[in-house]
């Protein structure tokens, strides 16, 4: 078979989205690293089949080839292209502005082409995701003409959508929807090219979700869902994943959120790099709700570590661990320093980005008998509404005003605004939501006298709660209604100086707040014994399990994230699976690392402080990332296998020692499952201004 041949039969394997045989079709050529179509087969090829850095690579040795060629066109074209990938996953502007400058360098004195298209395209998103609103215009309907007059179909699309989404967020809600709407329909006529009919349900998913306009989210979902199946590829099937989550979490129930939750994040593993906060934080939203705050903690964490913002989840879980004012520190900081990082998928600037916050601040205000910020935040989210005419929007509103009031003894007022709210979010099939607005009825009801009222809106709210799957809110309403006082109840912080956790034979005595059980010994109650022996240390999983087995002295984690030794037994280090990053990724990284100088420098010149502080941005995570893929000793750190199999294993034997421990000693469970942190490296985290002193 002649070359051109294989080249035909790899392409034709690439539109059949066979990409693994198009990838050894190419390497058995011998095109894929000689020819420019080869380069661009493979970088099609390696996208699909799941290899988003083969294929930046591939798109890098294209660029290079065609400027060799002096092809300035083409290597524009390959350096728009990558522009586009980086755009897509990464979430580093730096870069993406750095490829784009390139491509247009290369285009300078030339007439209008297809790349100048591609160009518009992706610089469109670059400065929507900025927040330059003014270019975001300019630059979408340039993209809309040039991609009309030379039959770039994504550019012209994706202005599309852009200057639809800046129809919204001017608050043009009607017009905006229509157009929406429009794009919607071509999407579904299958005249789009999947990679950017799959990005572009995501972004019409994006704009309703950042307009709460939960509806018509759902509608869009469902279509996408439909579209998916054997149409999606690279990470466009986890993308949507996240987004049934989403609703999921509105409409319930709790585990089938939280399933899909969980899927999305293996999904996306391979795809996003920052971004991946994104589907972490969504799941610690769900089992926030669901009552998992161990979980919840665990998934907000570790969105943390990848720069990415958990608010206004992390102040919520705050207050259910009973920690008011942590939780009003957290939500307060979080409104006044908003997070400014570039992202596609929810609004990059005004109001509607402290919306979220403006909610979590009101309820947390009422939880502290703070009613200044409680009549702030609910003037602050009927003004929003006032202006985006959401219902989703209007219904945080109300139970943000009824909150308010309530604190300000017009219990008249509190009830008219609970109800409202309450019917909205049963209208809007919003379960979760609309219990928790009932719980605020109960009180209004109470103070006004009407115990049996206050008592059937509990009952209600359990109700509702137990569908949803809401266990932590299903134990507080049982709470309250078997203790017969109907007040709205937050768990709070129990202070105690000392505690016994001590083992003896095949049993284990634990002693807190003057109670005591005996309970039969687990193996996840000894991983908390060595925890509690060393408030603060961070011991990795495999350590505990060598420690628990008696094979291994402990090693932690020093200030670098390394361990003292980071050696077994047997002088090897403790490791075996894939590296988190190969030597290929790592080198991509600093790629992109450099890209980041050279925007941090063009920033300086250009004196554009806002554009320099967010490369710098990009600049510390990249470095945390190549520092992450270091483990212990100094190897590449590794995911897969003995160290991914033991950090499931200690937090499953965590998770069901403390499930035992609640049935016979609630207190200690839950201060421990408050303190004690799970993942690769584990702890026990002490409570610094009432530490307890454990005996064992």
């Amino acid at each position: 078979m002649s070359d051109p041949d294989q080249l035909g039969d790899a392409r034709a394997a690439v539109d059949r989205g066979e990409w693994r045989l198009a990838l050894d079709l190419l390497a058995a050529s011998g095109l894929a690293a000689s020819s420019g179509a080869g380069f661009e087969l493979r970088a099609q090829a390696a996208y699909g089949n799941g290899d988003y850095e083969g294929a930046v690579s591939a798109w890098e040795d294209l660029y290079g080839l065609r400027v060799g060629d002096d092809d300035r066109v083409e290597a524009a074209r390959a350096a728009a292209m990558l522009a586009m990938f980086l755009l897509i996953d990464t979430g580093l502007m730096a870069p993406v502005r750095g490829w784009l400058r390139r491509a247009e360098a290369l285009l300078v004195g030339m007439p209008e082409t297809p790349p100048h298209a591609l160009i518009a395209m992706v610089r469109t998103y670059e400065r929507f995701i900025s927040g330059d609103m003014h270019a975001v215009s300019e630059q979408a309907a340039r993209a809309i003409d040039l991609g009309v007059r030379f039959g770039v179909t994504p550019a012209m699309v994706l202005g599309r959508v852009a200057l639809a989404r800046l129809t919204l967020l001017d608050g043009r809600f009607e017009e905006g929807l229509g157009q929406l709407d429009e794009i919607a329909a071509l999407l579904m006529s299958g005249e789009v090219d999947p990679l950017t009919t799959g990005m572009m349900y995501c972004e019409l998913i994006c704009a309703a979700q950042g307009l709460a306009l939960h509806d018509r989210a759902v509608e869009w979902t469902d279509m996408m869902e439909r579209w998916r199946h054997g149409a999606a590829f690279g990470g466009i099937n986890g993308r949507c994943r996240v987004h049934r989550a989403e609703l999921l979490r509105v409409s319930g129930p709790c585990d089938r959120a939280e399933e899909e939750a969980l899927l999305a994040c293996e999904e996306l593993r391979p795809w996003m790099r920052r971004e991946f906060g994104w589907p972490l934080v969504e799941l610690g939203n769900i089992r926030l709700r669901k009552g998992d705050l161990a979980g919840a903690e665990e998934a907000y964490v570790a969105a943390h570590a990848r720069a990415w913002s958990a608010q206004p989840g992390l102040a919520l879980l705050r207050l259910a661990q009973g920690d008011v004012p942590a939780a009003s520190a957290l939500i307060a900081d979080a409104i006044t320093h908003p997070d400014d990082l570039p992202w596609k998928q929810r609004p990059p600037f005004g109001d509607l980005r402290l919306a979220p916050l403006l909610e979590a601040q009101a309820e947390i205000a009422a939880a502290a008998g703070d009613a200044v910020t409680a009549r702030r935040s609910a003037d602050a989210l009927d003004r929003i509404a006032d202006r985006y005419p959401s219902p989703s929007l209007r219904a945080g509103a109300l139970l943000a005003e009824a909150r308010a009031r309530l604190l300000a003894h017009d219990l008249v007022g509190a009830k008219s605004s609970a109800i409202a709210a309450m019917v909205s979010w049963v209208d809007l099939g919003a379960p979760f939501d609309a219990a928790v607005a009932r719980t605020v009825l109960a009180e209004v009801r109470r103070r006004d006298g009407n115990v049996d009222g206050s008592k059937l809106e509990w009952q209600a709210a359990r109700s509702a709660f137990e569908s949803f799957g809401a266990r932590g809110w299903v134990d507080r309403c049982d709470a309250i209604l078997e203790g017969g006082d109907l007040r709205v109840a937050l768990p709070a912080p129990i202070a105690f100086s000392e505690g016994v956790f001590r083992r003896e034979g095949d049993t284990r005595v634990v002693r807190l707040g003057g109670h005591a059980t005996v309970i039969h010994d687990l193996k996840g109650l000894r991983y908390i014994e060595r925890l509690l022996a060393e408030p603060g240390r961070e011991f990795h999983v495999l350590d505990l399990v060598a420690v628990e087995n008696g094979s291994l002295p402990t090693i932690s984690r020093s200030s670098d994230g390394r361990g003292d030794d980071g050696r077994g037994d047997d002088g090897r280090l403790a490791a075996g699976g894939l590296p988190v990053l190969d030597e290929r990724a790592r080198e991509a990284y600093r790629r992109r690392l450099s890209e980041v100088d050279e925007d941090i420098e063009e920033a300086t010149a250009m004196n554009d402080i806002a554009r320099r502080e967010l490369a710098e941005r990009d600049r510390e995570y990249l470095i945390a990332e190549l520092r992450g893929a270091v483990g212990l000793g100094g190897s590449h750190r590794s995911t897969g296998g003995s160290g991914e199999r033991a950090r499931t294993a200690v937090t499953r034997s965590l998770r069901y020692a403390l499930a035992r421990l609640a049935e016979h000693h609630p207190v200690a469970a839950s201060h421990l499952e408050q303190r004690v942190q799970t993942g690769t490296y584990c702890s026990y985290a002490p409570d610094s201004l009432a530490p307890i002193d454990w005996r064992s």
